[in-house]
């Protein structure tokens, strides 16, 4: 049967609260909106594949995550992006080049797949919203500075009928850069 996945970045669970929090107040002066009951995350890709090959990818996304070294991500600025009505939680500079590569290495190993790939590091806190609303929303959050330690990525499945994604794995950061580099030989 075919599944809707996603892979993304979770903050910590503090950090998780406060967006939860922003999202909680942005909808008693907005009503609700798109992303309004979604975990804050940072997306990396999503797809869609038959369930019976989901382990495949889990392994590759295994592989990639023990090369990496956990690092702390600061999240700094708000910003939008007009077109699609996305208001969203923008890294700093040197988190941002900390986060692309993890991005581009993921979706390296994924390339078989059809992705739908999220190439600018960001914590949405709503989308789709009309020009009115991203305009409420820039004017109520104007200062914002958290921090996590990003040291693992999650997989998550879409549950068709609350049409929200749920964590069915996680990927620990393994700090060996070496392992993608090593081939091992019988001779």
């Amino acid at each position: 049967m075919e599944k809707k996945y996603s892979v993304a970045i979770y903050p910590s669970q503090d950090v998780i609260v406060a967006i939860k929090t922003l999202k909680d107040y942005l909808e008693t002066k907005i009503g609700w909106y798109n992303s309004k009951n979604s975990t804050a995350h940072i997306t990396i890709c999503e797809f869609t594949i038959d369930d019976s090959q989901i382990e495949i990818y889990k392994q590759k996304v295994f592989r990639i995550c023990d090369t990496f070294t956990p690092f702390p991500v600061y999240l700094d600025h708000f910003g939008s992006y007009e077109n699609s009505g996305a208001f969203f939680i923008a890294p700093n500079e040197d988190s941002k080049n900390n986060l692309k590569p993890i991005m581009k290495k993921t979706h390296e190993v994924l390339k078989p797949l059809k992705l739908k790939k999220s190439e600018d590091p960001h914590l949405s806190i709503g989308r789709r919203l009309t020009p009115e609303n991203l305009k409420i929303a820039s004017q109520l959050f104007t200062t914002i500075a958290i921090d996590f330690l990003c040291c693992e990525i999650v997989l998550r499945e879409l549950d068709p009928v609350k049409r929200q994604f749920f964590v069915i794995d996680t990927f620990s950061f393994g700090s060996n850069p070496q392992a993608e580099l090593v081939q091992g030989s019988l001779f």
